[in-house]
């Protein structure tokens, strides 16, 4: 159990910083407006559009890999233990 709980904190905190950095280039119009949830700036290039891509990405990474590692493995493992 201390393993997925330690590998779905690993992903959390890992993708985690990987959105805060993204959302902080790419969404923080100014330091006292709204920061990491502002508006997404139009006329970006190629690599802008990329690390978009890759902000949405760590964001359900984050999500999905916690709710994987915390719950679907304990509660799979417990199913195959309770009908074995």
């Amino acid at each position: 159990m201390a393993d997925e709980f330690a590998k779905g904190l690993g992903i959390a905190a890992t993708a985690g910083l990987a959105w805060m950095v993204l959302s902080g280039w790419y969404t923080t119009p100014g330091f006292e407006d709204t920061q990491l949830i502002g508006e997404v700036p139009s006329g970006l290039g190629m690599y802008g559009n990329l690390a978009l891509i890759l902000r949405e990405a760590t964001f359900w990474l984050a999500i999905f890999g916690m709710v994987f590692f915390w719950l679907v493995i304990p509660v799979l493992r417990q199913v195959r233990q309770s009908r074995a």
